[in-house]
């Protein structure tokens, strides 16, 4: 069964923003593994991330137009939201590395990407998933994953920390690399937040 047989564009908006999310992930890791940072590279980030971001806002504006939405208005707000702040992230952290100059890959930077990647390929599939209760297993599954993804990259990161607070002995270099790693680290969590909002539809519609 549908949720709502009638009302697909929800779902088109819901898949489109993921796809979104994917392709900006996806730049993100290919921008951490080069050895110099450019600003092209961030600069796509940055026009993908303002494409999620009309995706977003149609979605608001439809929502607020249609007397019967095919779920919740307040489970749509917060995944929209949630969905949305998962790029938002991304892009602050790579934007970061411009902005501090940062002239070297630390292989866990890479690490940290690779988690938050494989972590927004699962957002895309639960919400691509979502239209139809007959995946409900795959979701909630899916769900666990994600999870699990988050309590690693929250292994990394304690790691990151205890790396720099011992070995950095530039102030400043410590700052910076702190804030890139945690900005990663807010992505990771979010996709994690994402994933409780589609569970708790799928729960509650099932």
């Amino acid at each position: 069964m549908r949720f709502m047989p009638k009302e697909e564009k929800f779902f088109d908006l819901f898949e489109a923003l993921a796809d979104r999310i994917e392709a900006g992930g996806k730049l993100f890791l290919e921008l951490v593994k080069e050895e110099v940072y450019n600003e092209t590279q961030t600069a796509r980030l940055k026009e993908i991330e303002h494409e999620a971001d009309i995706i977003t806002h149609r979605t608001y504006e439809k929502m607020h137009t249609t007397f019967l939405t095919p779920l919740d208005r307040e489970d749509i707000h917060c995944l929209i939201n949630k969905m949305d702040s998962i790029l938002d992230m991304t892009e602050a952290a790579a934007a970061r590395l411009i902005l501090y100059k940062v002239k070297e890959t630390a292989p866990a930077l890479i690490e940290q990407a690779r988690v938050l990647g494989e972590s927004i390929g699962k957002v895309k599939t639960i919400i691509h998933a979502l239209r139809e209760m007959k995946h409900a297993p795959l979701i909630l599954q899916t769900c666990v994953e994600i999870h699990t993804l988050e309590n690693a990259g929250d292994v990394i990161l304690r790691s990151i920390m205890a790396h720099l607070f011992e070995n950095e002995k530039d102030v400043r270099e410590l700052i910076k690399w702190k804030e890139i790693h945690e900005r990663i680290e807010e992505a990771i969590d979010v996709c994690e937040d994402v994933s409780n909002i589609v569970e708790g539809i799928v729960l509650k519609n099932g």
